[in-house]
């Protein structure tokens, strides 16, 4: 039964996985394609994507998996003979709680290393491609518009990164509009942010409340252009970017530089912990709530409605605990109700299914009492 929860489990996972990576990346394609990013910036954007999505998808997976397969071995009347033998449920769902022991091992390798590297990796890709100005604003012989107020015009862009016939109209302010034009100008990185330096033009200064214009000749002149990038990937780092070591200490230093506070570290730190205990909890929730009634010829349909019907009070219950623990950092134990109370729920649910005498009693409670002979 492992093997086959394995194999299962791999297919639904590479289902689930890749529709809901291909829903990211239809968003994400357009996003980056408009700002002007080649294929090879999406694909590396999607590729660093995925760790994260698997760690969403594998206790779904999971639990689909040991449904799929404990249904498909009650049906086959496996259970029915190996109760014959004298397993008890306990020792029926043993190969569900090795498979979701396998499952949290896998997910606790994704939360503390593999997704906090692509996240790192991802924030030094986004600083890139929101520092690439050419990749954002520059288009040759279209009029943009980077910023409200702000339009730009550049005739041609040679191969040297040379911009030519430039003009740029600035109206962001109520009391001046100012345009400028100028021969050729290059984009310059500085600490300050990107400038874009224009050559041999002229700028004319138009005063709104009293309508005076003024034009001034200039061999050189900076325009900043810091104001029109994208935010993302630059300024203060992401607490997700961090190890989970330095999100448990939440020192000082790292919420100065991060902007958070230490309820918000406590909160991701053991998030990452307990997340992956959701995948042991909902597989043996899976197989467990099957075995619950015995054996039927008219199927399992009710056991596996109260299986779905209890993974989504746990996903509820997740929510409030991380809704609890953000807002305050003594509630960080809380993260860990949802994992605990799910394997709570599968011993209770094994404790039934090891006295079938409980619904054989309430079945012949509920019959009605034979007719007396006349």
């Amino acid at each position: 039964m492992l093997s086959q929860l394995t194999v299962t489990f791999a297919f639904f996972a590479l289902i689930l996985v890749a529709v809901y990576w291909v829903n990211r990346a239809i968003s994400l394609f357009d996003r980056l394609i408009s700002d002007g990013q080649t294929a090879w910036v999406f694909l590396q954007f999607t590729a660093l994507t995925l760790p994260n999505v698997i760690l969403l998808v594998l206790p779904v997976a999971a639990f689909v998996a040991t449904l799929y397969v404990t249904n498909r071995v009650i049906s086959e009347s496996e259970f029915v003979v190996m109760q014959s033998a004298g397993m008890s449920p306990y020792r029926l769902v043993r190969p569900a709680l090795v498979f979701g022991l396998g499952v949290t091992l896998v997910m606790s390798i994704l939360a503390h290393v593999l997704v906090p590297l692509s996240r790192v990796e991802i924030g030094r890709m986004q600083a890139r491609v929101a520092q690439d100005v050419t990749a954002q604003l520059l288009t040759e012989g279209q009029f943009l518009h980077p910023a409200d107020g702000v339009t730009l015009y550049i005739r041609e862009i040679t191969e040297r990164g040379e911009l030519r016939d430039i003009l740029l109209a600035d109206q962001s302010s109520e009391k001046v509009d100012v345009l400028y034009l100028a021969d050729r100008a290059l984009v310059v990185r500085a600490e300050e942010g990107p400038q874009l330096v224009m050559f041999d033009g002229m700028s004319q200064t138009l005063r709104l409340p009293d309508q005076r214009l003024s034009t001034v000749a200039f061999k050189d002149f900076s325009y900043d252009l810091s104001g029109f990038l994208e935010e993302g990937g630059i300024g203060r780092p992401d607490l997700r970017f961090l190890p989970t070591s330095e999100l448990l200490a939440a020192s000082p230093a790292s919420r100065a530089a991060t902007g958070k506070s230490r309820a918000a570290f406590l909160t991701e730190a053991h998030s990452r912990i307990a997340q992956p205990f959701l995948g042991l909890s909902l597989a043996v929730i899976g197989a467990s709530a099957l075995l619950l009634g015995g054996f039927s010829r008219f199927g399992v349909t009710r056991q596996i409605l109260v299986a779905v019907f209890a993974v989504i009070a746990l996903q509820l219950l997740n929510n409030l605990a991380v809704d609890a623990a953000t807002t305050d950092e003594t509630m960080w134990p809380t993260l860990y109700m949802p994992p605990i109370v799910g394997l709570l729920f599968a011993l209770g649910v094994l404790w039934l299914a090891a006295r079938p005498a409980l619904f054989v009693r309430r079945s012949a409670d509920a019959a009605p009492a034979p007719e007396a002979a006349p």
